[in-house]
């Protein structure tokens, strides 16, 4: 009685686990974008504690068995399914956790390969028949429990196919009833957001617009926006296009098949998937590649445009495209900036256009890289026909995107709020932004920099360097992820007292509050993981 009273009391566990541990696997793959690389990654890196339990728990049943002590196992489960449950309790995410329809496939088909192994383990432990088929499936169920989303997903991905091809040629068939639509696609390493935002402002001067939304940058995130936001007064249609592996920028351009493209910028990022800059620089020009194949195929040349910012070096060294109209504070940009000055209250400067003539223009936005991106949308918008005095209060217009360097005042408190992403480039950027506050206490806080492959240890060791130059407290969260960015502050001489490592980004605000700065603090928040990199 009382041991099948135990064995249905660990089937019980066992459920929960399965319902628990899923929930929680299935999360960490949705924020990896369901790619197995990334999720892999998060299972190598952020997991380890729960991935030793696992393999720990299977292992030990085996030895069990060897050992004659079949019955034991049931004990050994029940313990080990406690453990788990207290390890996968729901937790506050950064990113919360969304069932959409594709999890809700994804639980189905979990559910299913959970049913045949409880099933087998159920059926051998009520009739005590073969206890070695029972450990086995068992140790192998623990083991490899967080495999078994993975092969969830496996399975699924023929579904998910069809069902996205399904949903693609739906949004394709609503473009083609939009005949008079300009599309204009808009990608780089960083910036990308910003300009599409930017755009946004600018082209209202003049058109009816609609762009992705948030960081809609993928091409079911396009697919969305055609299918739920397009309408038939809309007439310039701004597309930001995300991408983390080469092809990913053609995929989304055989779906909208822009008419022109602006790239903001291209650089070491997503240096683990791209695997090398080269790789990186091709996806970029994807965009421009579809341009200028759609300005040959309607036989249109000069209608479809294509945008560059001059200033960035790899578009600067790698000008594959020799009528891309450019832009930046270089001198030869065709749009070009000057005369930059930058205060607490914003940033003024000179746009001189390919006519020679010049506007003055002035913004609330702080920082070198925004003055880039302003004078891409403005070198966008007086291509498209806006005159450059009509864009000028539409710039003044212009907020911060949220998160990309952001600023927030808290009483004596400023705080560069940089936290969507990070970069090398706009690591270095931001540092460099932090620079421009004089007379002030900088604090730097940081997860440091992710996804850079096998140059992840060396860029954020010169971060660290850039960071020793200009802060005065830095404050680092998560002891492993940012042991080169300590390393490399403390090489350039950093004081070790005032610079701290914090478990986690809560301890970390609350001690940038807390320093006695003596004077106003102003604080850069560069960077902040999402789960699957700090579970």
């Amino acid at each position: 009685m009382i041991v099948n009273l135990a064995v249905i009391i660990e089937l019980v566990l066992l459920i929960a686990v399965m319902i628990m541990g899923t929930r929680f696997y299935s999360h960490m793959l949705q924020l990896s974008s369901y790619q197995f690389q990334g999720y892999f990654r998060f299972l190598r890196t952020s997991n380890k504690m729960k991935n030793i339990i696992h393999a720990v728990m299977g292992i030990s049943m085996v030895f069990m068995l060897l050992l004659g002590a079949g019955d034991f196992i049931v004990i050994m489960a029940i313990a080990y399914s406690i453990l788990c449950l207290l390890l996968y309790r729901p937790v506050p995410a950064k990113k919360k956790f969304v069932v959409t329809q594709r999890v809700q496939r994804l639980f189905i088909t979990d559910g299913i390969i959970f049913a045949i192994i409880f099933g087998i383990i159920a059926v051998n432990l009520f009739n005590k028949t073969n206890n070695v088929t029972t450990g086995v499936v068992t140790a192998i169920f623990f083991a490899l429990f967080p495999l078994i989303t993975a092969l969830a997903n496996l399975i699924n991905k023929p579904v998910e196919k069809q069902v996205n091809q399904y949903y693609i040629n739906d949004a394709k068939r609503i473009l083609k009833e939009h005949p008079n639509l300009r599309i204009i696609g808009v990608t780089g390493s960083y910036g990308k957001t910003s300009v599409k935002y930017y755009l946004n402002t600018l082209l209202s001067e003049g058109f009816r617009v609609l762009i992705t939304p948030e960081s809609f940058n993928t091409p079911m995130g396009v697919v969305r926006t055609i299918r739920g936001d397009l309408k038939n007064t809309h007439e310039v249609f701004v597309c930001e296009m995300g991408a983390r592996h080469v092809g990913d920028i053609k995929e989304i351009c055989d779906i909208v098949h822009p008419d022109d493209g602006v790239v903001t910028s291209i650089g070491p990022q997503h240096l683990e998937t791209f695997h090398n800059q080269q790789n990186i620089i091709n996806t970029k020009y994807e965009l421009l590649d579809a341009v200028e194949e759609k300005s040959k195929d309607y036989k249109e040349p000069g209608k479809h445009l294509k945008w560059v910012n001059f200033d960035n070096d790899f578009i600067h060294d790698n000008m594959k495209y020799s009528d891309a109209i450019t832009y930046g504070t270089r001198e030869g940009a065709a749009y070009r900036a000057s005369e930059v000055s930058v205060s607490r209250a914003g940033t003024s400067f000179k746009v001189t256009g390919p006519d020679g003539t010049s506007e003055d223009f002035t913004t609330k936005l702080i920082g070198p890289h925004n003055v880039q991106n302003v004078v891409g949308a403005i070198a966008v918008a007086a291509s498209l026909g806006i005159p450059m005095n009509k864009l000028k209060m539409a710039v003044r217009r212009l907020q911060p995107v949220s998160h990309r360097l952001e600023l927030i005042q808290r009483g004596p408190i400023t705080i560069l709020d940089d936290a969507y992403n990070s970069n090398p480039a706009g690591a270095k950027t931001a540092i460099d932004t932090l620079s421009l506050f004089a007379d002030t206490v900088k604090i730097l806080v940081t997860p440091g920099m992710v996804e850079l492959g096998e140059k992840e240890n060396e860029l954020n060791m010169e971060f660290g360097r850039q960071a020793a130059e200009v802060c005065d407290y830095i404050i680092l969260v998560g002891e492993k992820q940012t042991e080169y960015i300590k390393k490399g502050a403390l090489e350039k001489g950093f004081s070790s007292e005032k610079l701290f490592v914090k478990n986690t980004l809560n301890e970390a605000t609350a001690l940038m509050y807390e320093l006695d700065a003596g004077k106003e603090k102003v604080i850069l928040l560069e960077n902040d993981l999402p789960d699957n990199y700090t579970k």
